[in-house]
């Protein structure tokens, strides 16, 4: 009864919030640092972002207690290369973390270079004690923490195994509770002359969507309404993209529940659709359950006010549109994340901002600028500290660019980059055949209708394409992959869902 009069409260409070203006305060210390993370979360699922089928009152709590991004982005949807973005606060052509490394002749670096500067590493050489918990997914191990706890590669659900400093060890029960353990044990035993940087990610909500024992039934007897354009078939798309293995209707039958795989591809892909989206949900619920538990033990240790929450996900995910699933391609099923940030010592609550486009390149740079270290100028481009845009220094970011380049590898998704404006988005194709497309966002925000083509907007094809040349260029990106020879793809499916 107490948590439903909370929650209540925190529903009014964000309410209410909404339309007042957004306040930064005078910091009055260096704020301890935990950063959260999901895998293949997307931005609209949590409750405080619309969903009216998943609840997450935790999420909502951080939301209505801090501010919650509306148009939040990741620079490349893909694991590795997104979490060496966050971390480095750089672009991928930058830090090197390519791919996942999931692709046959992959030779690219897929880990952080030995030294590479990160946040936790630099807070560290701050006097921070630093610590990471969960999923760690870059092909190097942490460097510049105190503590580590990682689960190996996408580690697994039930039982995970964890290296912990180097050592292997198995844990019993749910991924998400023995991470969300791990944390508080890290936590508690903490040296207490130091403020901390705590990362926490979770393993949910990627394949292969196993849920706690306690959510498996949750969600039985409900139908999950499918997109408007769940039907709209890949024709038309550049091959980059209508060539790839993501559409439900042939999802490996291990992540389904009872779904017969010799049934007509049609009726299976309905089926498909809602056993896979109940179990994404429902690995989800146990997310939210132990974020609850982390942020109740800040509360009850004193260390709220002046702990800086941010959460995020390391990139979307396809839940159907175009009868798909992934991520990797630049449309916004795939590139939005959630984004959530609570301080309470310098940034007011209850803010949803709808209006400034964030990336996860910036969450590097936020996290150091209210820590108080120097932001490093090889992030000067690539990403831009929050805090400067809450006490409204300066112009904010019109443009933002995106790369992605893991092909050939599994789902087949060509490479490409692009770039979006708040109401304009570019994609180039640039291996055999390519292609461009060009979305008109405001009028299009399902991105139905490629204009590239179309004589009324050569004009802004060529403004976005000479925007897209800017931004390579003010990051540092040396062309040296533009040309590549292209190879055809043969793999299919893994049902290891990397």
């Amino acid at each position: 009864m107490a948590a439903m009069k909370r929650r209540r409260a925190l529903q009014t409070l964000a309410g209410a919030a909404l339309a007042a203006p957004r306040l930064s305060f005078p910091q009055t210390r260096r704020p301890n640092i935990l950063f959260v993370m999901t895998d293949d979360q997307r931005w609209d699922a949590m409750s405080c972002a619309g969903n009216k089928i998943l609840r997450t009152p935790h999420m909502d709590r951080l939301a209505a207690e801090g501010v919650r991004f509306g148009q939040a982005f990741v620079t490349n949807a893909l694991c590795a290369p997104s979490r060496a973005c966050v971390l480095t606060g750089l672009y991928t052509h930058a830090h090197g973390v390519m791919t996942n490394g999931d692709g046959p002749d992959f030779v690219m670096q897929t880990g952080l270079r030995p030294g590479q500067a990160t946040f936790p590493m630099l807070l560290r050489q701050a006097g921070y004690y630093t610590a990471v918990v969960g999923k760690w997914h870059v092909r190097s191990d942490p460097e510049g923490f105190d503590h580590w706890a990682i689960l190996p590669g996408q580690g697994r659900y039930n039982d995970p195994e964890m290296i912990v400093m180097g050592a292997r060890m198995v844990f019993r029960g749910h991924s998400e509770d023995v991470v969300g353990d791990q944390a508080l044990q890290i936590l508690r035993h903490r040296p207490r002359d130091k403020p901390f940087c705590l990362l926490l990610h979770f393993k949910a909500p990627h394949r292969p969507w196993q849920p706690a024992g306690r959510f498996e039934n949750r969600y039985d007897g409900v139908t999950i309404p499918e997109p408007k354009n769940f039907q709209k078939s890949l024709a038309g798309r550049p091959a980059a993209v209508a060539q790839s293995d993501m559409q439900i209707a042939d999802m490996p039958d291990f992540a389904q529940r009872g779904v017969n795989p010799n049934l007509p591809r049609e009726k299976r892909k309905h089926l498909n659709f809602q056993a896979f989206l109940k179990n994404y949900y429902r690995v989800l619920l146990g997310v939210d359950e132990n974020l609850g538990r982390v942020l109740d033990y800040l509360d009850d240790a004193g260390l709220r006010e002046n702990t800086l929450v941010i959460y995020t996900g390391d990139n979307g995910f396809f839940l159907g549109e175009y009868g798909l699933f992934d991520k990797r391609f630049m449309y916004e099923p795939s590139i939005r994340v959630p984004m959530l940030l609570r301080y309470p010592a310098a940034v007011g609550a209850g803010r949803a901002d709808t209006e400034h486009m964030v990336i996860n390149n910036d969450v590097a740079p936020t996290v150091l600028d209210y820590a108080g270290v120097p932001i490093p100028a090889a992030m000067n481009g690539h990403s831009r500290s929050w805090k400067a845009l809450f006490e409204g220094r300066g112009p904010w970011r019109q443009s933002w660019m995106y790369e992605y380049f893991e092909y050939p590898a599994v789902h087949c998704a060509g490479k490409h980059r692009g770039v979006r404006t708040r109401d304009w988005k570019y994609i180039h194709y640039w291996e055999k055949p390519e292609a461009r497309e060009l979305f008109h966002l405001a009028e299009d925000p399902e991105e139905r209708h490629n204009l590239a083509a179309d004589p009324r907007h050569q004009g802004k094809l060529a403004e976005l394409e000479a925007e897209l040349d800017r931004l390579r260029t003010e990051t540092g990106d040396d062309r040296s992959r533009d040309g590549s020879a292209f190879r055809p793809c043969t793999q299919r499916m893994n049902p290891t869902g990397r």
